[in-house]
């Protein structure tokens, strides 16, 4: 497999990381904006919610990697 394929298919894999996190991020948000809503304590929800930002800054951050490092390799 040439490196640019292997890239790519990291890059894809990435892409798909950064869209879920991305997902599980605005529904935790949604779930803190609920229990406030109800009157809740929202402590435990938003410590949950800042480790998933967290993980999805790692996302992007790796997606954004690959994607330098794509665009600086020549086709073989």
């Amino acid at each position: 497999m040439d490196r640019r394929k292997m890239i790519r298919d990291h890059l894809a894999l990435a892409e798909e990381h950064v869209a879920k996190g991305e997902r599980i991020v605005a529904r935790q948000k949604d779930l803190v904006a609920e229990l406030e809503n109800d009157g809740h304590d929202t402590k435990e929800a938003r410590s949950v919610l800042c480790q998933f930002e967290q993980v999805l800054q790692s996302h992007i951050a790796d997606r954004d990697r690959l994607r330098d490092e794509l665009a600086g390799v020549k086709p073989e």
